[in-house]
């Protein structure tokens, strides 16, 4: 008879807050935890720095999945077809798929940092094998709460963060909003260059695919764009702090009706990307 595997515990990294909050979080409860990071080589140099702060931090290091595969390497497979909300081969090639492949068939809890007042859903592994915890929703762990396990412990917030962005992943990611694409021109330039060459006739349909819906990154470049795309970016703001101030029943179901606009629909990227 051989002795049973001992469970393992993995906590996924992304490079966004909730998942360093949450190895934060997790350190001295779980001390055997395995941190992990599958890397798409396309990510911002803010994403990797802030990862080694993490990493000093746990005083463990951080396994990089992927270490010889990239985003170019399946975009080529998938020939040449950017992915989209639609099609989301890259969440599943890149981040689920390489998961499985380091966990096995081991026995795995697998640590999730979504927050007590997320409703969010995502691509989550079902392999019987794998079960996912939610210390944070388990313990009614908010915003404010991540906040301050990052400022307490001296990790910080992502340094992408100060110059507006509000998502972990791809430079490219689709999910940006379109301030989001315009901070990265004006931050990284060269980045926002090599997103665009992305942009081209689909060979097998001719179709041709943009990052963001309806509007390719050479027309939302251009100067008028940017600066309409900024006000519309400051209007939302207010308008979005008026709901709060004022929510009334009426605009409770206007805001439900805003949600279909994707750029107020800052929080239904991909979950294992995201957190």
């Amino acid at each position: 008879m051989t002795d049973k595997k001992p469970v393992r515990h993995i906590l996924s990294l992304s490079g966004g807050k909730d998942s360093a909050a949450l190895a934060i979080y997790m350190r001295d409860r779980v001390p055997e935890m395995e941190y992990i990071f599958s890397d798409t080589r396309k990510e911002l140099p803010e994403t990797y720095e802030y990862l080694e702060r993490i990493s000093s931090y746990l005083g463990k290091p951080v396994v990089r999945l992927n270490a010889e595969l990239g985003f170019d390497h399946w975009y080529h497979m998938y020939g040449g077809m950017i992915p989209s909300n639609h099609r989301r081969w890259c969440t599943r090639a890149l981040k689920l798929k390489p998961f499985e492949q380091y966990c096995g068939d081991d026995e795995v809890i697998n640590y999730v940092g979504l927050r007590a007042e997320e409703e969010r859903s995502g691509y989550i592994s079902h392999k019987p094998n794998i079960t996912a915890v939610y210390p944070f929703k388990e313990d009614g762990l908010i915003l404010r709460d991540i906040e301050g396990i990052l400022k307490s412990s001296g990790v910080g917030m992502p340094p992408y963060t100060k110059w507006g962005r509000t998502r972990s992943g791809c430079y490219f990611c689709f999910y940006q909003q379109k301030i989001e694409w315009v901070r990265l021109k004006e931050t990284y330039p060269e980045l926002y260059e090599q997103a665009k060459e992305y942009e081209r006739p689909f060979e097998k349909t001719g179709n041709f695919f943009t990052w963001s819906r309806g509007e390719s990154l050479a027309e939302m470049e251009q100067p008028q764009r940017i600066e309409q795309i900024k006000r519309e970016h400051v209007i939302r703001i207010q308008r979005n702090a008026a709901r709060r101030e004022n929510a009334t029943l009426m605009e409770v179901f206007a805001n439900a009706e805003a949600a279909e606009d994707p750029e107020d629909d800052d929080d239904q990227g991909c979950l294992v990307c995201q957190l």
